[in-house]
C-alpha cells in the first residue's frame, strides 16, 4: 500500500506517538487551523481547535477531505452538514486509529456513509423536512427550499448533498442577492480572457466548479429578469458558455435553489419568470420558521453552545432553567440565525464551564429614544 499523507490540526494527546510510528502514514502536525490545507490525502480536524467550524465552512472545492475528531459520544450532524467527510468521537475505543484514517483516504467515511440528511429535527415540522430531504438525496431532481431568512436553508441543502451519491464531489454555494447581474453571471458561468476590463485570464464559473456535484443558488428570487433568462437556458441545455466565450461546455450539476420570497406571487407580479419557476419548482421543501417549532429551540441552543464553545475557549457551558424558559418564550423573528447569535454573545460574556443564565442569553431590544421618535416623525 502506498504511503498516505495526513495533516492533523489541533492537539493529539495520546495518539501522536502511535500515528507517527505507523509506516503507512506520513503525518504533519498543526496546532492551529492553517490559511489553506496543503496537498495531502486527508485532514484530521480536532473539534476543539480554535475556529474549527469556521475553517471547515471556508474550505474550497478540490481540497482534501476532512475528518472531524469530535469531543462528544455522538457525532454532531452539523459537522457533516458543514462539509466534513466523517466524524470520530474522541472518547471512542480505537484498537488501531490509523486504520480509520486509511479507510477514509481510500474513499470510505470513518463514521459510515450517511444514509439520512443530518440536521437537528426534534419537532414534527423538521422531521417532515428531514423525510423530504432524504427522498431528495436519493434523486437527481432540482430542489427548491422555501422559508424565511435564517431558517437554515443552506444547512438543509448541505445535508441533502452529504447524503446523496454526489457527496464526494464539490458543494458550491452562491448567494444570488449579494452580487449585481454582471458579477453574478461571471461567478456562475465563468468568463474568457478579455471578456471585460480586468479579465486577464480564463476563469471557470460555479457551474463548472460544481461539475458532478451540487450547486446551491441561495436567494434566487432576488435575481433580475435578464439573469433569470440566462439561468433558464443553462438549466434547460445542461451546458454553460462563459462570458466572452465562443463554445458551450456540458455540465453535470445537481441544482438546489432557495428563496424567502413567495415565488407564485412574484410570478403573478411579473418579477419572476414563470418558466424558470416551473424549472426550479420540481421538488419543493418548505422549512418552517423557528417560532413554529419550539421543540427545536433548546436542541439548537445546546448545539450552538457545543459548536462555538470550543472556538470561544469556553467549553462545557450549560443553560440554566431560567435561560431555557426565556429561549422558549421568545418568538425568534430572525429564526435560527438570531438564536445562534444570541448564544454566541452569551458565550463571549461567559467563562469556562459557566451556566448561562437568563440575562446572558437574552438581550432586550434597544428602546427608542425621544430623539429617535422625533426624527422618525419628521421623515413621515
Amino acid at each position: 500500500m502506498p504511503i498516505k499523507t495526513l495533516l492533523w490540526i489541533g492537539p493529539a494527546r495520546g495518539f501522536r506517538a502511535e500515528l507517527t510510528d505507523d509506516p503507512r502514514l506520513d503525518i504533519a502536525w498543526e496546532a492551529r487551523c492553517p490559511e489553506r490545507a496543503p496537498d495531502c490525502d486527508l485532514v484530521v480536524l480536532d473539534a476543539r481547535a480554535a475556529g474549527a467550524d469556521r475553517w471547515l465552512a471556508r474550505r474550497k472545492p478540490g481540497e482534501p477531505p476532512v475528518l472531524v475528531w469530535g469531543s462528544d459520544p455522538d457525532p454532531d450532524p452539523q459537522w457533516l452538514a458543514r462539509g466534513a467527510a466523517g466524524v470520530l468521537p474522541s472518547n471512542g475505543e480505537y484498537p488501531n486509529l490509523a486504520d480509520h484514517f486509511l479507510a477514509l483516504c481510500s474513499g470510505a467515511t470513518a463514521s459510515g456513509p450517511p444514509t439520512r440528511p443530518a440536521f437537528i429535527a426534534e419537532s414534527a415540522g423538521m422531521q417532515a423536512v428531514s423525510a423530504l430531504a432524504e427522498r431528495a438525496a436519493g434523486s437527481r431532481v432540482t430542489v427548491l427550499l422555501l422559508g424565511e431568512t435564517g431558517t437554515g436553508k443552506e444547512v438543509v441543502a448541505r445535508a441533502i448533498h452529504a447524503a446523496s451519491a454526489r457527496a464526494e464531489q464539490p458543494f458550491i454555494a452562491i448567494n444570488c442577492a449579494a452580487l449585481p447581474d454582471t458579477l453574478l453571471e461571471s461567478e456562475l458561468f465563468g468568463h474568457a480572457r478579455g471578456a471585460f476590463t480586468g479579465a486577464e485570464r480564463d476563469r471557470r464559473g460555479a457551474f463548472e466548479e460544481a461539475h458532478r456535484g451540487t450547486l446551491f443558488l441561495d436567494e434566487v428570487g432576488e435575481t433580475s429578469g435578464a439573469f433569470q433568462a440566462k439561468l433558464l437556458r443553462v438549466l434547460q441545455d445542461r451546458s454553460v458558455r462563459p462570458l466572452g466565450g465562443t463554445r458551450a461546455r456540458e455540465i453535470d450539476v445537481r441544482v438546489i435553489a432557495a428563496t424567502h420570497r413567495d415565488l407564485p406571487r412574484e410570478v403573478a407580479r411579473g418579477r419572476f419568470r414563470e418558466d424558470l419557476f416551473f424549472r426550479l419548482h420540481v421538488f419543493p421543501i418548505r422549512i418552517p420558521p423557528l417560532r413554529d417549532r419550539p421543540e427545536d429551540v433548546i436542541a439548537l441552543a445546546e448545539h450552538f453552545i457545543a459548536l462555538h464553545g470550543h472556538g470561544e475557549a469556553v467549553p462545557g457551558c450549560t443553560l440554566s432553567p431560567g435561560a431555557r424558559r426565556r429561549l422558549l418564550a421568545h418568538r425568534w423573528s430572525g429564526n435560527v440565525r438570531e438564536l445562534e447569535n444570541a448564544i454566541l454573545r452569551a458565550l463571549v460574556l461567559a467563562g469556562r464551564g459557566a451556566e448561562l443564565g437568563e440575562q446572558r442569553v437574552w438581550q432586550p431590544p434597544a428602546r427608542r429614544t425621544c430623539a429617535t421618535r422625533s426624527r422618525a416623525s419628521r421623515r413621515r
